[in-house]
């Protein structure tokens, strides 16, 4: 049988889109092609990925209207969050930490939250 190995893509509607797709490259280093696209490729970008489904009534994206959150994982958490915090990126003060890894969760420019994953160490 077929079956999906991963995530193919994020989609997001904008205002602005290539100014968006800038700031995702700049915040996170996710590399930017041609037409403000952005992906992941080579080793760098293993890991697990989760597609997940939540409530209609979820408040767990944010107090919005918001339909769907895009889940990045990161490297380093908290030099992340420092790096966000420098460019002026509003950021939630919760924190969640479990055993499957630290979260933290942040808002892009156009006001959708993002939630941030540092699995944690290989063991």
């Amino acid at each position: 049988m077929a079956k999906s190995v991963g995530v193919g893509g994020v989609f997001l509607k904008a205002r602005d889109p290539k100014a968006l797709a800038a700031w995702y490259a700049a915040q996170f280093g996710i590399q930017e092609v041609g037409g403000g696209s952005l992906f992941f490729d080579g080793p760098e970008s293993t890991g697990m990925t989760v597609f997940s489904q939540f409530p209609l009534d979820t408040k767990y994206f944010g107090d919005g209207e918001q339909q769907f959150m895009i889940n990045l994982r990161v490297d380093d958490l908290d030099q992340m969050l420092v790096q966000l915090a420098e460019a002026g990126v509003r950021i939630d003060p919760k924190r969640d930490d479990h055993e499957y890894g630290k979260f933290a969760w942040i808002w892009d420019p156009e006001g959708n939250r993002v939630e941030l994953w540092q699995a944690p160490p290989s063991e």
